[in-house]
């Protein structure tokens, strides 16, 4: 009879340890291309806090960024992403400038939480000091469809320009930089947390201008897209800026779908702001992630973020 009890006892145990071990949900978590910011913050948050999860094994993805991973979410190929606070909301709304999102809104992608600034950097040869003086030359304004080709549409048009004013050149943020410095496009705009490692590397090679917004764009800017707001590029940004810059910037979101469980988007959501000082020990984007402000501009919050802020007295 003992025997029994202790081999009953043992299956116990054993189905208890399987269960742990398997329960896991696997989180794709989709970010922008390698040589972005969006990139470099995802794998910060997977290696910094992924062995503290109990709920899920969280994972990396490189993708076309913002748009892309709407519709990664939306396919059920990723269950998390880094995307633009403005993309976000197109995809809810089915809008978007030149029809990002034509047809049904794209809803499945949930806030969790507001990291940091996106800033819109437009950077030129040395010969360009403006951005109305791209008008007839060749820019890089981000890949297809990317919320940097989106914002880069709605910086022109405070100039007065558009898409047909210039030689439109798409790619990724490593693309645009080194056709600059090859001379295949007299200008590259990226939509990214500065500094952008990208635009960090060819300042080491390459002495290019950091284009800066006027007030009067800013004044355009605000009147027709009011998620965009004011932020400077400091000076010593990148080796060749030796002057603070103004520049037009969205947010980075953290975002889940809404098939991801509510148990799990908790978890993460908790375990993030509770290891703060060793994510921005991994990415210094996270300094600027605050439980006070994570909400700030949010909408459609999924519900596993909002039992946290809930729970610590923020929503």
């Amino acid at each position: 009879m003992k025997k029994i009890v202790a081999l009953a006892l043992a299956a116990v145990m054993m189905l208890a340890l399987a269960a742990c071990g398997g329960s896991k949900t696997d989180v794709v978590l989709a970010t922008g291309g390698t040589s972005g910011t969006y990139y470099a913050v995802g794998n910060a948050l997977a290696t910094t806090i992924g062995e503290k999860l109990k709920n899920s094994n969280l994972t990396v993805t490189d993708s076309g960024a913002s748009k892309a991973n709407v519709q990664l979410i939306t396919a059920g190929d990723a269950k998390m992403a880094l995307l633009q606070s403005d993309v976000l909301n197109y995809a809810h709304n089915g809008t978007g400038g030149e029809k990002m999102f034509e047809g049904a809104p794209e809803g499945k992608a949930l806030w969790v939480a507001g990291i940091y600034f996106e800033t819109i950097q437009v950077i030129a040869n040395k010969s360009i000091t403006d951005i109305s003086q791209l008008k007839g030359k060749t820019v890089c304004v981000g890949d297809v469809g990317s919320g940097t080709a989106l914002n880069s549409e709605q910086v022109l048009a405070a100039y007065g320009l558009s898409f047909d004013d210039i030689n439109v050149y798409y790619g990724s943020f490593a693309d645009g930089c080194e056709a600059l410095k090859n001379g295949q496009v007299d200008a590259a705009i990226t939509t990214a947390g500065a500094p952008t490692s990208a635009i960090t590397d060819l300042s080491t090679t390459y002495d290019f201008n950091l284009l800066p917004v006027s007030d009067e764009a800013f004044a355009f800017l605000n009147a027709n897209y009011p998620f965009l707001v004011k932020d400077v590029c400091a000076a010593g940004t990148y080796s060749c800026v030796t002057e603070d810059v103004p520049c037009a910037a969205v947010k980075a979101v953290l975002v889940a779908s809404e098939d991801l469980s509510e148990d799990v988007v908790y978890e993460i959501t908790k375990t993030m702001f509770e290891n703060l000082g060793d994510l921005t020990n991994a990415h210094a984007k996270f300094g600027y992630l605050s439980a006070d402000s994570a909400l700030d501009g949010s909408f459609d919050v999924h519900p596993g973020a909002a039992k946290y802020y809930k729970e610590i007295g923020v929503m």
